[in-house]
């Protein structure tokens, strides 16, 4: 291989013995996790900033990466507007090429965003061969290095993603408060994109971020009229004392929105199944039919779990969302209690607004709710 542009060299290996050499850049530094892969072609900023992707090395399929660079981040109300969280969340970044950015609004590299944070990256390499063995034989865990050699790899692999309880490193640790003129609402941050948070401000709400090991008492505390459970990283199954929470909360029949790692929390919490899936929806140019209005609306996913077959739906509830590609349930609503959920992200950040009237639907779950007290 010729001389790297950064002048040193990158390694990827996976469990299953594949050995990959190509140009590293971001830090020299050595990191494993769970490689997983999005097909999206922009919004890296939002990608790698997502609390979502915490533990997981990631595969950009887009050949080109790094060419806007990376903005000086963006804070209204608390709410950073042009990142997902506060710093950089992947164990590691695996490219085809990483480019020079040319954008007006550029102030770092692609490079020297991943170097000041301490995140690895490699480039140079087939990412196109690296996602076909993915789709073929599942996720799995691995190790990415730059500028250090990999001479026993194997040594790095720590616990299986499935076994971590990711959570506790991107939950807060302490309430966060999005002070407005609405109704108050509850957000169980379990590791929420500031997108979430943005469209529930612009709506109005008085927002309440807690930590996601709050009890049921400590949050009925704030006196919420609806309460939205966040998206974040890890196995839902894990999560036994998030469950026993949301299970109390359902009791006090308060509206409530789940997203992402907030719908698979709520489908166990109400008796359903979430599973592991093979390798998972991470893109920005997902289908989802409603059944709702038999529309077809492109949406955004980042989710290795989740509701595969109708028989693991919950009691009580009904498909909102499926993907019409896999017939994976994205979204259901509770028949009896003011309950819905999306697997899916309906903020996108980045990729298509055709879903943020989910937040609309649940304003006026709570204004219902409201002048029922």
């Amino acid at each position: 291989m010729a001389q790297c542009n950064r002048g040193y060299f990158g390694y990827i290996y996976l469990e299953d013995g594949t050995f990959i050499k190509g140009c590293g850049f971001g830090a020299k530094a050595i990191r494993s996790g769970e490689v997983v892969f999005t097909t999206s072609m922009n919004g890296y900023v939002e990608s790698l900033t997502d609390p979502s992707y915490r533990g997981q090395i990631l595969i950009i399929t887009h050949p080109l990466v790094g060419n806007y660079g990376v903005p000086d981040p963006i804070i209204e109300n608390g709410i950073l507007k042009n990142f997902e969280s506060e710093h950089i969340q992947v164990e590691g970044l695996i490219v085809a090429e990483e480019t020079e950015p040319f954008k007006w609004n550029s102030k770092r590299s692609l490079h020297k965003w991943l170097e000041d944070e301490g995140v690895p990256g490699v480039s140079n390499v087939d990412t196109r061969m690296l996602v076909k063995k993915i789709r073929s034989n599942g996720v799995m865990m691995g190790v990415i290095s730059s500028g250090y050699e990999l001479e026993d790899p194997r040594k790095y692999l720590e616990k299986r993603y499935d076994e971590i309880d990711f959570i506790k490193y991107t939950s807060p640790k302490q309430p966060i408060y999005h002070s407005n003129q609405g109704d108050t609402i509850v957000v169980i941050d379990c590791g929420i994109k500031h997108g979430i948070l943005h469209n529930l401000y612009v709506r109005g709400f008085n927002i309440v971020r807690v930590p996601c090991y709050y009890t049921a008492d400590q949050i009925m505390k704030f006196f919420p009229k609806g309460i939205v459970i966040s998206n974040g990283p890890g196995n839902p199954n894990l999560l036994k004392e998030q469950v026993n929470t949301i299970s109390q909360l359902i009791e006090y029949k308060i509206p409530i929105l789940g997203i992402c790692l907030g719908h698979q929390l709520l489908t166990i919490s109400l008796g359903g199944r979430v599973k592991k899936m093979k390798f998972g929806h991470r893109a920005i140019n997902k289908p989802v039919i409603s059944l709702e209005d038999n529309k077809c609306y492109i949406t955004t996913h980042n989710h290795g779990y989740g509701i595969l077959d109708k028989k693991d739906l919950p009691a009580d509830t009904k498909p909102w969302f499926y993907n019409p590609d896999d017939n994976v349930i994205e979204g259901f609503a509770h028949e009896k209690l003011p309950i819905i959920t999306t697997q899916f992200h309906p903020e996108a950040r980045p990729g298509p607004w055709d879903v943020t009237w989910v937040f609309d639907k649940f304003k006026l779950m709570v204004m219902k709710y409201e002048r029922s007290l």
